[in-house]
């Protein structure tokens, strides 16, 4: 078989463009050439996680001991039940075929008999809930399900890379609706155009918050709704972290608000709830329409979740009631060891926490966000995400993630404090 071979398009330079954020270099492959990559990629931003992990690796093989407070990734593993019900299911020849492209029937059960217990929402398993390849899978395909070059995507931010780029591959139009902290991270709808709203096809909105861990309000989702209603666009919320709640504060689901399951859809996901990053399954739920017409369009694109992964997910959902409640302990504990050190190193800006596992900060002394996770680094020994890694409307703020002991947490708490960073 002969060897592909790409050949350099006229001016276009073969290196990869470095660009300098405060001093420290981020890689983006927007300048190779147009036979390797499609133009649509030089719209993306520098994905700042990348740059973040190969300087963590730096500092490890230097023999460093970091505490690692960057991506979201939970470090409790599965809970046993639904391992043991992997290891079943995986045994199961009849789940050896291709699953269906709405996902298993019994996964499907599970997830709307688990919203009726937890939020009070009556779901038709059959066209009101469909299986994905975790949450992202459905956030990153909705644009190029529903929304053509010339629509607007209402993108939140800071908030998930996702949002912005799935809208920039289906060549629509993001439009930024900053959170700021005034307004308790919600947008101010009242300041999006009209003539916005009347060619917005999409809104994406996701509380519990990534990255600010802010909730959202009844009235703010009636508001929601009201102007969707009006405009006629579809809200897609993003509720990965919507059972990653402490002190007993439920979060509230888009669906269980009167109206809501009329206009949008919950994108739901088992990786933050059930320590399942890598399992990758997730399920879409709320009205009809909009749960096929993703699920058609995924049809074209992938070959759905393995059929054990989805008896196991069953079993998680059906054992909620137990096995949630002890991993939302744990991060408690975590929350309560890094309140105890923010108020010990006297940043009295520091709000805790209700939910999800992250802490949005302000930087210290005037810095920008990435001075401020590059000096943690280096005299802390502390990784944390820049604020801009979400976005410019996340410039003077970073995030921690409470994915390690409470042990650690306070540790590197003193670390910052003997860093004196102010």
């Amino acid at each position: 078989m002969q060897q592909m071979r790409f050949t350099r398009a006229p001016g276009l330079p073969t290196s990869i463009r470095k660009i300098r954020f405060n001093h420290l270099i981020i890689r983006r492959i927007d300048a190779m050439p147009a036979t390797a990559y499609a133009h649509r990629f030089a719209q993306l931003p520098p994905y700042i996680f990348v740059e973040l992990d190969r300087l963590r690796a730096e500092a490890v093989s230097r023999g460093e001991d970091i505490i690692n407070l960057g991506i979201g990734d939970p470090d409790q593993p599965t809970p046993r039940p639904v391992v043991e019900a992997m290891i079943e299911a995986a045994q199961n020849p009849a789940y050896h075929h291709y699953p269906s492209n709405s996902g298993l029937p019994a996964f499907r059960q599970a997830a709307a008999d688990y919203y009726a217990r937890i939020h009070g929402v009556t779901l038709d398993p059959d066209s009101e809930v469909a299986t994905l390849i975790g949450s992202k899978d459905g956030i990153a395909h909705m644009p190029l399900a529903y929304a053509d070059p010339g629509d607007v995507v209402l993108v939140p931010e800071p908030g998930y890379p996702v949002y912005r780029s799935s809208a920039l591959f289906a060549g629509a139009e993001p439009y930024t609706m900053p959170l700021r902290r005034e307004n308790g991270f919600l947008p101010d709808l009242d300041a999006i155009p009209d003539a916005v709203y009347a060619r917005t096809k999409i809104m994406y909105l996701n509380y519990p918050n990534n990255p600010t861990a802010a909730f959202a309000t009844r009235e703010f989702f009636d508001a929601v709704i009201e102007r969707a209603d009006k405009h006629g666009f579809i809200v897609v919320h993003d509720a990965a972290y919507i059972d990653v709640c402490f002190g007993g504060e439920a979060a509230l689901s888009f669906l269980s608000v009167p109206g809501g399951r009329e206009v949008g859809i919950e994108m739901c996901s088992l990786s933050k709830t059930f320590n399942m990053t890598g399992w990758r399954i997730g399920f879409v739920a709320g009205r009809s329409d909009l749960v096929r017409g993703l699920s058609g369009f995924k049809a074209n694109m992938d070959s759905g979740v393995f059929n054990a992964v989805q008896a196991a997910g069953a079993v998680a959902l059906n054992q909620y009631e137990t096995l949630v409640p002890p991993i939302n302990r744990t991060y408690l504990e975590r929350v309560e060891a890094l309140t105890a050190g923010m108020q010990e190193l006297g940043w009295t800006d520091f709000v805790p926490p209700r939910g999800t596992f992250y802490a949005w900060l302000q930087t210290r002394g005037g810095m920008s966000s990435m001075q401020m996770t590059k000096l943690l680094l280096e005299r802390a020994g502390v990784v944390v995400v820049p604020g801009l890694a979400f976005g410019a409307q996340g410039e003077g703020y970073f995030r921690m993630a409470m994915t390690t002991t409470a042990a650690r947490i306070s540790e590197a708490c003193q670390r910052i404090k003997k860093a004196n960073l102010e």
